[in-house]
């Protein structure tokens, strides 16, 4: 009967060991799965898709160390039409009062006017005239001249800062901006209708198999990119070459139609070896986008319109509206007025701004 007392009883040192294996075994398992779970995490975007970023597989102290004390050197392509210079203005104002704010790494600016000859903004604002492509070269698709227009502006200009921000005419600084590049991965905004993966056949003809997969494609078109500027004279020239190669190829033509530019830039930058760190808090777009929060850029290419209880109309013109192609021929008035409660912050925020701009701006009217 001792006997069998004693062999259902273990002894305490047993237990205690068996304790310490079952809680190392526990925390190991634990360890494991939020080390996974934290890696594939790190791989998803804000909507929970698959992102590609560099950066998950840089060096550690590339990661931290950042390129806070590196400016970059903001660089806006336009032409001379008033619907260009109207918007030129306005990002210049919002780039001037962001340039020095705490967090801002904003160096000097450019606008690369491509129009080729001087025009009535060039005591406004620093501006580089160069050359747009010879006539009936771009096919009535005048964004061909962005990519050409780097290639001369880096050849002619003196650019103090080692990385340069490509920017619009219709981007707008809502928060200071930082350098979001690390070393060599330039940064860029992910566009959700840029699919080089959907799009293999058609970017095969561009970016050959021996390259590497397709993926090797950013979903990305050339701005916002904050890049080296080493890096963007080396894409530059290609991007150029295959904007002109997919806009003589009928099929490449028709299925990009007017985002074919930015296809460009992403294929010229993969066959450079070029990965950019996807940020998709570098830009907004109202409508879609709502809120702000700590994103930099507003992007204001969709027009926005609402009924008067504040709610979306898109595709149907709104009791209240402010859409940039309804300023064709000139600037908007000064004093627009507000959006109907309900609307949007990103909305509202806009509105404020260009307003803001267009009361301090002089001969906002008239020059």
């Amino acid at each position: 009967m001792m006997g069998r007392k004693n062999m259902g009883k273990a002894s305490p040192l047993l237990l205690v060991l068996l304790a310490l294996g079952f809680f190392f075994a526990t925390y190991n398992v634990l360890t494991m799965f939020v080390h996974n779970k934290s890696i594939n995490l790190s791989k998803l975007g804000e909507d929970g898709s698959e992102m590609s970023d560099p950066v998950i597989g840089m060096p550690e102290d590339v990661k931290r160390s950042g390129v806070s004390n590196l400016r970059y050197h903001v660089a806006l392509t336009a032409t001379d039409a008033p619907y260009s210079k109207w918007q030129c203005r306005i990002m210049y104002y919002w780039y001037k009062k962001m340039r020095n704010m705490p967090g801002s790494d904003m160096g000097g600016f450019t606008r690369v006017l491509h129009s080729g000859a001087p025009d009535n903004l060039m005591d406004e604002m620093p501006t580089v005239v160069v050359d747009p492509l010879p006539e009936g070269v771009d096919r009535g698709y005048i964004v061909l001249n962005r990519p050409w227009a780097f290639v001369q502006w880096l050849e002619k200009a003196t650019i103090e800062e080692e990385y340069i921000l490509m920017a619009e005419p219709d981007h707008v600084f809502v928060n200071p901006l930082p350098n979001l590049a690390r070393g060599d991965y330039p940064a860029g905004f992910p566009f959700f209708y840029i699919k080089p993966a959907e799009n293999e056949k058609i970017i095969r003809k561009f970016y050959p198999t021996e390259k590497g997969p397709v993926t090797n494609v950013d979903p990305i078109g050339n701005s916002p990119v904050i890049i080296k500027k080493s890096q963007l004279e080396k894409i530059a020239p290609t991007w150029m070459n295959v904007s002109l190669k997919m806009k003589s190829d009928p099929e490449t033509d028709k299925a990009f139609g007017w985002v074919l530019e930015m296809y460009a830039y992403a294929v010229a930058s993969a066959l450079h070896d070029v990965k950019h760190i996807l940020r998709k808090d570098f830009m907004l777009q109202p409508p879609w986008d709502l809120e702000i929060g700590r994103k930099f850029i507003i992007h204001y290419t969709y027009g926005c319109d609402y009924n008067m209880k504040g709610e979306l109309t898109y595709g149907t013109i709104g009791e209240w509206r402010f859409d940039k192609r309804s300023h064709l021929r000139g600037p908007p008035p000064r004093n627009l007025s507000l959006p109907p409660p309900g609307v949007p912050e990103s909305v509202v925020r806009l509105v404020k701004m260009v307003n803001e701009a267009t009361a301090n701006i002089p001969d906002w009217d008239t020059l």
